[in-house]
């Protein structure tokens, strides 16, 4: 899987360490996921967020209705990040007006990230048992050889297109979206950046900064409908220092910090990536078992985050328990989500950003119920990237009373 998904161990997130890496690593901590460009790119991320909000407003808005909450919070996020890496959109509502080009590189978009997601949560006996991979290629690396090939076919069209726009002198003061970041430094290092580099930068965010951020989402709202005081909490919150004659901004959420207890305790209990793979760069004692240099360990988060010798109560969801922590929550790696050290997530801060302003707004402007007295089923699935529901969530909405003149507007 590395091989076809990683560029033959070259992308971010496969390459081992060492110059490579370190330079990667430095691409995108500096130039495509720093807090300056990460601010350049908030209004994409609101504007995304007042699609969903009308969205959701025009389909409620004369009685409560049965949302299926996790393909809006696709929409959302695969828009926000594409917008942030090429500048354009790629889930379109029905009342879109698109060209049938531009309809038909959605769809071949939506088609290789589902099934990107889908083989990156699949296993391959081969890394397992190798005599498998001497008999021949499996069906899942047939899978992987032919996704490759789709996926930089797109990338590479996508990539051409732009090197066009940008030769266009009045689309010269627009904000520049990221791939447009990296053909500028391209034209300075040429060696270094290019096109297979900035394909594989891309490939990792778009992979890494969807499916955990829509799961995180998916998971806090099926908490927050099972726990009805924490959501009356967070919405007062948010009543209480936004109010109700605007939307919540990614400026305001400093100043929401239960709604940020709401997330750390929700990556607690639900953590995207359970399992984080590191390999050993030397012979080393681990737990008392002897680990020799390049072996491939994975670190059980989710258990660490769930060890009822490390929390109090851990299956319960009590946001309280970060309340006045602040950043010190990682204190003793008791909670990594995002991983620690030199390889922990470069997209931590594009991340939150997004989980806070799509959650909050959620609460700021609806109402939220159970489809039933039945509690959420809180069942964890196997497929995917992250750790997704089993079933996905189901909720009914409509639009708070006091938001409504906000809403009409979107």
């Amino acid at each position: 899987m590395c091989k076809y998904l990683g560029y033959n161990y070259t992308s971010l997130v496969f390459a081992p360490y060492g110059d490579h890496w370190r330079n990667l690593r430095r691409v995108c901590s500096l130039e495509i996921l720093s807090s300056h460009r990460l601010r350049e790119f908030e209004p994409i991320r609101a504007d995304e967020v007042c699609i969903m909000m009308r969205k959701l407003y025009r389909s409620s808005s004369q009685k409560p209705t049965i949302v299926q909450v996790k393909p809006m919070l696709v929409d959302l996020t695969l828009n926000a990040v594409m917008r942030m890496i090429s500048g354009k959109r790629y889930y379109y509502s029905g009342d879109d007006e698109i060209s049938k080009e531009e309809k038909e590189k959605a769809h071949q978009f939506q088609d290789f990230v589902t099934e990107i997601f889908k083989v990156i949560g699949a296993t391959n006996v081969g890394d397992y048992l190798p005599i498998f991979r001497w008999l021949g290629v499996s069906k899942l690396e047939k899978r992987l050889i032919s996704l490759q090939a789709t996926r930089d076919l797109f990338m590479e069209e996508l990539m051409e297109e732009l090197k066009v726009s940008m030769k266009d002198c009045s689309l010269r003061k627009q904000t520049r979206n990221m791939i447009q970041v990296l053909l500028s430094l391209q034209k300075s290092e040429p060696k270094f950046y290019t096109d297979k580099m900035i394909r594989s930068i891309m490939m990792v965010i778009l992979a890494g900064g969807t499916d955990t951020s829509i799961s995180t989402m998916e998971w806090a709202m099926s908490l927050l409908l099972n726990n009805p005081s924490v959501l009356k909490k967070a919405r007062a919150e948010i009543d209480n220092y936004v109010g109700h004659d605007r939307l919540v901004e990614e400026s305001d959420m400093s100043n929401l910090p239960y709604l940020g207890c709401i997330i750390k305790e929700t990556m607690r209990m639900f953590p995207a990536a359970p399992m984080l793979p590191r390999e050993s760069a030397e012979d080393c004692i681990v737990g008392g078992y002897h680990v020799p240099k390049g072996t491939m360990l994975l670190v059980n988060l989710w258990a660490m985050q769930n060890d009822p010798n490390i929390w109090d109560d851990p299956t319960t969801f009590k946001p309280e328990r970060f309340e006045g922590l602040e950043d010190g929550y990682r204190d003793g790696f008791k909670l990594i989500p995002f991983g620690f050290g030199r390889r922990c997530c470069p997209g931590e801060g594009m991340a939150m950003r997004l989980i806070g302003l799509g959650l909050g707004s959620l609460i700021q402007c609806f109402e939220w119920e159970r489809t039933s007295e039945k509690k959420v089923d809180m069942s964890e699935g196997t497929e995917g990237l992250s750790m997704p529901k089993a079933i996905n969530l189901v909720a009914v909405c409509h639009p708070r009373p006091t938001m409504l003149n906000i809403l009409s507007q979107l």
